[in-house]
């Protein structure tokens, strides 16, 4: 299988669009025209560069408005496309793609344009070309796959083929399995491209708004089934025009192109065993079972503040490292570890972002199974030396550079803390806390689809719909994502501005990764009174939320009276309830949240969020005051 991109993908002039696109692996580009006419080289320079770099042209695109045409246009139209064949000869191409007519003077009709394209074949297959015809959703008169097939068979000829996008045939809800009935060897390329769902006009969507698969809603998956069931075995590209991708780094977007079209692959051979998809055999998704750890990078003062936020919620150190200056914290099954050391990567954590979150080790299903996955689908290695008595247990690189462990049991890495740990006598009471419920990692808002692909194609998880956070000071976007028995959860929140809490976590932080976590307990009442027992100090709640909140919900003086005097927010839907309470953000804007969920209540509290943000400002260091 030839994976492919097309340059418009990504940013950048086209030798670095070139660059990014072969470091991340693909084995060739669709060149687009503007691309190539932009550049100061020549096409045989341009097509040499390519070659160097172990990439082919698989196709060059678009010529538009050649069907259909009445004289002299037509005429005008056949010269345009000989001046194009001598130079995709030149760049050492034999693809060109043709996209359905918008022209306001093209004729329709089926067999005029069949017969139009039967003789561009003629003219194509005297110089080795070829010629892939392609609907456009927004055609004048071929905008669905269904007449550019009949256009292209009623065409008979060798050098002309069907062209399919992914986004022509979803955006319009033609029903993909009817692309089955094509001959596999009369599709000629197949370009790739997912998208929101968003109810507005085709051509500003598909120009705007297409990401790679597995970012947006669309069914590709369904989509690639079809098309590889005929016997497709020609290139798989990704098309993608995105505002956002156009001003991101080039070498990131690509490699997320690349993940996304693996992982896209692998789930069409998993569902379409018939499908000739030639790919190296790769473990599917893994099972996340639970957050295994949270490790905090700390020290002295910031250090201490951390330990006693931790006492005051009910943890106990319970377990000092066999070599070094970590301390293991631990209630019900959460495990917190704060590591003090001065040198190592957690210590390089601390000098880059303060007091922070750096690692997350992850309860998988199979650890081996999960490195390689990962592996294939271009995740970074994380590996550091290891001391004596320590089990070296496999990471790789997440967001802003922090590191994701992977334990199992069947391996015995699930004993670190027995081995590694020398255990205490803390009988120190707990609180009620049972695991952890979700993490939520905050990134800039154009990072948001890159991470959310990280999670889903490595792990089997389910996106939430993307949601707006409103800030006093600004817009977040939040995303959730979740295994299906919720025993992991992660919330993606992106900040568009420093203004909002979010961005403020992020500048003050230099990008740290989790902003906040949230602690599990089966009756947050009980909890809170033995938070405050322990001098617990909860993020105060504005009186004003309590009166609304009776004016929103049916709920009893007595229960509201409760949840005031605890600070605890409150949601509900037809499902069950929610109910939150807050640490005071420390160590720059991070914070612990205690939840409880009743009933088969899936959400995250979205509602709360404004009132929660407007508490935590209010606690934070005035603008422009210097951070002690």
């Amino acid at each position: 299988m030839k994976t492919s991109i097309a340059t418009v993908s990504i940013s950048g002039n086209l030798p670095e669009k070139l660059e990014a696109i072969a470091a991340a692996g693909f084995d060739g580009i669709e060149i687009f025209e503007q691309d190539f006419i932009t550049h100061d080289g020549t096409p045989s320079d341009v097509g040499k560069l390519i070659r160097s770099l172990g990439l082919e042209i698989t196709l060059f695109q678009p010529f538009r408005d050649f069907e259909g045409l009445p004289d002299p246009l037509r005429a005008k139209a056949f010269d345009r496309a000989e001046r194009k064949f001598d130079l995709m000869q030149e760049l050492g191409t034999d693809l060109v793609l043709i996209c359905s007519s918008c022209h306001p003077a093209a004729l329709g009709g089926i067999d005029r344009a069949a017969a139009d394209l039967h003789a561009l074949g003629e003219r194509a297959a005297k110089r080795g070309l070829r010629v892939g015809y392609e609907a456009l959703a927004w055609g004048r008169h071929v905008n669905d796959h269904r007449d550019a097939w009949e256009i292209v068979r009623r065409a008979d000829h060798d050098a002309i083929g069907l062209i399919l996008d992914s986004f022509h045939t979803l955006a319009r809800k033609t029903d993909p399995d009817t692309i089955r009935r094509i001959p596999g060897d009369k599709i000629f390329f197949v370009q790739l491209a997912d998208a929101p769902l968003i109810d507005m006009d085709l051509l500003y969507w598909s120009r705007h708004f297409r990401n790679m698969p597995g970012e947006g809603d669309l069914d590709v998956t369904a989509f690639m089934q079809a098309v590889m069931a005929p016997g497709y075995t020609g290139p798989i590209s990704l098309e993608i025009f995105n505002d956002q991708f156009r001003g991101g780094s080039a070498k990131a977007i690509a490699k997320d192109g690349y993940r996304s079209l693996i992982a896209l692959m692998d789930d069409v051979r998993r569902r379409e065993p018939s499908a000739q998809v030639d790919l190296p055999q790769i473990p599917e998704r893994r099972t996340v079972k639970g957050v295994s750890f949270i490790e905090f990078a700390s020290r002295g003062d910031e250090a201490a503040a951390l330990e006693t936020i931790l006492a005051t919620l009910g943890f106990r150190p319970t377990g000092t490292h066999i070599s070094k200056a970590l301390t293991l914290w631990t209630q019900g099954d959460i495990r917190i570890v704060i590591n003090l050391e001065t040198t190592g990567y957690a210590s390089s954590a601390y000098n880059m972002h303060g007091t922070t979150a750096c690692d997350i080790g992850l309860n998988v299903d199979d650890v081996e199974a999960a490195v390689a996955r990962a592996t294939h689908l271009g995740a970074s290695p994380f590996q550091q030396p290891t001391g004596p008595g320590e089990l070296d247990i496999p990471a790789i690189r997440g967001l802003s550079g922090s590191v994701i462990h992977f334990i199992d049991d069947a391996s015995g890495l699930g004993d670190v803390w027995t081995l590694e740990f020398n255990q205490t006598d803390d009988q120190t009471a707990e609180a009620g806390l049972s695991k952890i419920d979700h993490v939520a990692q905050t990134m800039s808002y154009d990072e948001m689809l890159s991470w959310s692909l990280f999670y889903t194609t490595l792990f089997d998880m389910t996106k939430s719909p993307m949601v707006d956070v409103i800030d006093p000071e600004g817009l977040v976007r939040s995303q959730a994502l979740e295994t299906p028995d919720g025993g992991f959860r992660i919330t993606l929140n992106g900040a568009e501005t420093h203004r909002t809490m979010a961005g403020h976590f992020l500048a003050d932080s230099f990008g740290a990764s989790i902003q906040h976590i949230a602690f599990a307990t089966g009756d947050i009442f009980e909890s809170a009174k033995a938070f405050a027992r322990l001098g617990f100090k909860s993020l105060p709640v504005s009186q004003n939320y309590y009166a609304d909140l009776r004016s929103r919900f049916d709920l009893s003086d007595e229960f509201l009276t409760r949840l005031q005097a605890a600070n605890i927010f409150y949601d509900e839907d037809g499902t069950g309830a929610f109910l939150q309470l807050y640490s005071q953000p420390f160590a720059g804007g991070i914070f612990f949240e205690i939840v409880e969920r009743r009933g088969d209540y899936k959400g995250y509290g979205a509602a709360n969020a404004p009132f929660r943000i407007a508490a935590q400002k209010r606690l934070l260091r005035p603008k422009g005051m210097p951070k002690i």
